[in-house]
């Protein structure tokens, strides 16, 4: 029996829509999160840094899941030196959550010099990789969008940053990773906040790297996306 034309209509124009982006289950007893980055993710840990921020909204909102929060970055690194650390860093933890916070050094770090960068074609590869070890190890992932190298309207580097932001959305939605996308949490803040057009000091120190303001942004946004 033939469909009628409208509802073939109607499912084809469904199969063209976009899909919807991964959620993550509720959070469980005995989860173990951890925070895969760069610097950022390094001072994270610290007192006042956004993985500490996020292990202390967890254990106060959910101190009956004992959840464990585990920070590992380093200073530098760059998706070629997640691939190189994974085993390591990350699947020998058993972690059941990997939240990875990347993509800042691998623009930043070509800016003078573009063998210090990573290509565009690497950065998404190697992402892909990593998402996928992390999956067939058992853990859920969920990506994040770099921040800012500035918090002008318009900085030297946010075409390009924008574009490698692109590429984690791409692959949070070709894994079925949910996203948290801190680049636009960033943007959206900045845009409301920064009406001096400060290169500097309202969600970073230094233009990168996380003031107070900056790490309560992050953290407020990753819960959001794991503990909704």
């Amino acid at each position: 029996m033939r469909r009628p034309l409208a509802l073939l209509l109607l499912a084809t124009a469904a199969a063209q829509l976009p899909a919807a982006d991964a959620e993550l289950p509720p959070l469980k007893k005995g989860d173990r999160i951890v925070f895969l980055g760069d610097s950022i993710t390094q001072a994270g840990v610290g007192p006042k840094g956004y993985v500490t921020l996020v292990k202390n909204q967890l254990a106060e909102k959910h101190k009956d899941l004992e959840i464990e929060v585990i920070g590992a970055g380093i200073s530098g690194n760059k998706v070629p030196d997640l691939q190189r650390r994974l085993d390591k860093d990350v699947l020998a933890r058993k972690p059941t959550l990997v939240v990875i916070y990347i993509g800042i050094n691998d623009v930043w770090h070509g800016e003078k010099d573009p063998a210090r960068g990573t290509p565009k074609d690497k950065f998404e590869g190697g992402l892909k990789e990593i998402v996928k070890k992390i999956q067939d190890g058992g853990a859920r992932v969920v990506l994040c969008t770099p921040t800012v190298i500035g918090e002008k309207k318009e900085n030297k580097l946010d075409p390009l940053l924008d574009e490698y932001a692109d590429l984690s959305r791409g692959v949070a939605k070709e894994t079925g990773s949910p996203l948290c996308d801190l680049r636009k949490a960033f943007r959206d803040h900045l845009a409301k906040t920064n009406a001096d057009d400060k290169e500097k000091g309202v969600l970073t120190y230094d233009r990168v790297h996380l003031n107070d303001a900056g790490n309560k942004l992050v953290a407020d946004t990753v819960l959001g996306v794991i503990a909704k």
